[in-house]
């Protein structure tokens, strides 16, 4: 599944680059998707969704903003008005992003969760297509092309480490990457949808509570990812307190001027706390749609 997205979408997007590096005297490889178009992973799964199925008239979505601009994205390169429910917390820089694709931009609510139960609404129709930003087996199966690429550029890596927000990109990723790989999926500890799912056995409510909520900010992670996660052996969850991530965040500029995103250095922050294995791990670094400066 995974490998037959990656071929339909290969027309669109960017093969983002791997980056070797050592850090602290330990080899690290960063997948640095960041690069991608729209400065996120999010445009994978928009894209995957709209290409696996017949061509809607009209896509509606919600967002926190990156899975808003990947929707955005997605639909002007296939020629499809689109329109983006984003809560009225969402950054500047994302916003702003959103609009200048051409899509309609509509705030409503203080959580995402108030802008998605607007988008759904708004959704019903006849040839409306409504892209869900995690809990869509094509969105999942679209994201898991970013570790797909991982493996196939460089297959001795044998842990990857990505960001939760909602579970999409973590399940996409332990399709991708098979048994016999190691998945971290990384979440601020006050932003832990996944984690709190996985301690209950199932997908419950969650605090949303962190400086990288507007990207991982999913109140329950979805029962599609969650079908994925809650089965996988080789899945590790890690919890990273909000100082470290953007001490990570700081430090991914500092030695490498990689302008992240507080959500994608998640994982960056859990494998410098020691929480992702592996004598050649990777950390997926998703996003960079913030506008920031160095604390």
């Amino acid at each position: 599944m995974v490998w037959a997205a990656a071929s339909r979408m290969r027309p669109y997007l960017r093969r983002t680059p791997l980056f070797r590096v050592e850090v602290d005297g330990r080899p690290l490889v960063l997948k640095l998707e960041h690069q991608q178009l729209t400065g996120s992973f999010k445009l994978r799964g928009a894209l995957n969704a709209l290409l696996a199925g017949d061509r809607p008239r009209r896509v509606v979505t919600a967002s926190g903003g990156n899975h808003g601009l990947g929707v955005a994205t997605a639909a002007r390169l296939l020629g499809v008005p689109a329109e983006v429910y984003v809560p009225t917390t969402v950054p500047d820089g994302k916003a702003r992003r959103i609009e200048a694709t051409g899509a309609t931009l509509v705030r409503h609510g203080d959580r995402y969760a108030e802008a998605a139960a607007a988008a759904v609404l708004a959704a019903s129709g006849e040839g409306v297509r409504y892209v869900p930003a995690y809990d869509d087996p094509e969105v999942v199966v679209g994201q898991g092309t970013v570790a797909a690429e991982v493996v196939a550029d460089l297959p001795e890596v044998d842990t990857v480490a990505v960001a939760a927000g909602g579970g999409g990109l973590a399940a996409g990723t332990v399709l991708a990457v098979g048994p016999e790989r190691t998945v971290v999926a990384a979440e601020p500890v006050g932003c832990a949808s996944l984690g709190h799912a996985l301690e209950a056995g199932e997908p419950v409510d969650a605090p949303v509570n962190s400086v990288a909520s507007s990207a991982l900010g999913a109140t329950r992670v979805g029962d599609h990812p969650f079908a994925v996660l809650g089965s996988a052996e080789n899945l590790r969850s890690a919890l990273v307190e909000d100082a470290r991530l953007l001490a990570a965040r700081d430090r991914l500029w500092e030695e490498f001027r990689i302008a992240a995103e507080p959500a994608a250095a998640v994982p960056f922050a859990a494998w410098l706390d020691g929480d992702v294995p592996g004598r050649l791990p990777c950390v997926v670094v998703c996003g960079a749609n913030t506008d920031w400066a160095p604390a």
